[in-house]
């Protein structure tokens, strides 16, 4: 049966700081390394070895694929890289103090920014200290100035079904270590969750998440391997 594992990277920097991250490169806490390092380990411990990953353009999902390999006696795997993988992008958000914002605009405001399905955060604007334009790893790329999570899922499920079905449909365990809201396009794609309940599905840093599907790559369970 195919098999895909999705982690979500571990802690961040910005996680720990409770900052809006987004496309903005952030770098693992010693924590979040812990926490890659783990998720290999339950992998191996588990038997539950990939033979093909997936990762966004951004540090810490690549690092936290790449720990995780690591401890599971995997690093020779195929690997790819793709920014349809990124997390979304929060526009002019990026980079402020979650509780300050929710000070300054109020926690209503900043809770529709955060978890509406099709609103989005106000646009980064041009020449802000966070504008991607320079970055090389984007060169040739449209980046996006904001995005919601409805704006997220129009980019991961295509590059989903052009790159990652095809290599469950050929027998592949594929592993993807990416972001909270680029996870959260697949499993609410998988486990055909709805607009309205897919905003409050939470995906913990560094924690496996196992799908069995079959052979048309309908899901037949979904469980954490922690919890196997």
């Amino acid at each position: 049966m195919p098999r895909l594992i999705l982690v979500r990277h571990g802690q961040s920097q910005w996680n720990l700081e409770n900052r809006f991250t987004g496309w903005w490169d952030v770098d693992l806490t010693a924590k979040g390394e812990e926490e890659a390092r783990a998720a290999g380990a339950l992998l191996k411990a588990k038997g539950m070895l990939p033979t093909l990953a997936f990762t966004s353009l951004q540090t810490r999902a690549i690092r936290t694929l790449h720990l995780a390999l690591e401890a599971a006696g995997r690093v020779w795997i195929p690997e790819t890289k793709d920014w349809r993988l990124n997390e979304r992008h929060y526009g002019g958000l990026t980079g402020l103090d979650k509780a300050e914002t929710a000070a300054k605009h109020g926690d209503e405001q900043v809770k529709i920014w955060r978890r509406s399905f099709d609103i989005p955060p106000p646009v980064l604007e041009d020449g802000s200290a966070f504008d991607l334009k320079a970055d090389p790893r984007y060169a040739g790329i449209a980046i996006p100035s904001t995005e919601s999570l409805k704006d997220t899922i129009a980019r991961v499920l295509p590059y989903y079904e052009a790159a990652i079905a095809p290599a469950l449909k050929a027998g592949e365990v594929v592993l993807v270590a990416a972001h909270g809201n680029s996870l959260r396009a697949l499993v609410k794609h998988l486990s055909g969750i709805s607009d309205a309940d897919i905003t409050g599905l939470e995906i913990p840093t560094g924690q496996p998440i196992v799908y069995e599907l079959d052979d048309t790559l309908t899901a037949l369970e979904r469980y954490y391997l922690s919890e196997r």
